[in-house]
């Protein structure tokens, strides 16, 4: 793969041009500008699988154990080893980025995607994330690890406010994407719904930039 540079392709977009890649072209593939060289990449998902890109009724896939029944094994190979089938199945459907793993704390039975994450343990969380992720990368696949962060519910998840005190937040929350970024440099990192402390997190300058950027020096995609 040939480097791109980010900032000088930016300033030679139109503004038509930068609308489409914000918005996209549906609901998997991204917004193509062919005259600098950007493709169209396609994204899937899937709580126990890659499922393509269709939510129902679409091309049967493998089913694999959730997360949390992942993470009981307490076997990183394992886990790394599914990775590197979750990617094969990805390459299958033609998607160049799988939009996983989940690791949020499973810390009340209200997280109806709680079955998705692996642990209520931070460190089992983000070695468990950090080996699926190697697993997916290794395959030349993008891992997007998600749901940055204090996703733990789904009712109202859009508006609704996870209020986290600054010790819990770096001992629980922000842990286990710490431990993935150590250990596994994920490509991509999906913001959460919710606010967290009366701001959401996709604008979270303390959560995007302070930490992820500035304190953990990612610099991949933010989606």
């Amino acid at each position: 793969m040939s480097d791109f540079d980010v900032e000088k392709g930016l300033e030679q977009l139109t503004l038509t041009e930068k609308i489409g890649l914000t918005a996209g072209i549906d609901f998997w593939h991204t917004y193509p500008v062919e005259r600098l060289n950007i493709p169209s990449l396609r994204f899937s998902d899937g709580p126990n699988g890659v499922r393509g890109t269709k939510f129902f009724n679409g091309v049967k896939g493998a089913v694999f154990p959730n997360g949390t029944g992942l993470a009981a094994t307490f076997d990183k190979d394992l886990l790394r080893e599914a990775g590197n089938m979750m990617a094969v199945e990805g390459k299958h459907k033609g998607a160049h980025v799988i939009l996983g793993p989940t690791t949020n704390m499973q810390r009340g039975p209200n997280g109806g995607r709680g079955f998705e994450s692996f642990s209520e343990d931070p460190y089992l969380a983000g070695i468990a994330s950090a080996a699926i992720v190697n697993g997916i990368q290794d395959k030349h696949i993008a891992a997007t690890i998600k749901h940055y962060t204090g996703n733990d519910l789904e009712h109202e998840r859009n508006s609704s406010d996870s209020i986290i005190s600054p010790r819990a937040l770096r001992e629980i929350y922000l842990e286990p994407f710490r431990l993935a970024v150590k250990y596994s440099n994920p490509l991509c990192f999906m913001t959460a719904y919710n606010k967290v402390n009366g701001e959401h997190a996709s604008q979270s300058k303390f959560l995007l930039q302070d930490v992820l950027r500035g304190e953990w020096k990612w610099d991949g995609a933010v989606m």
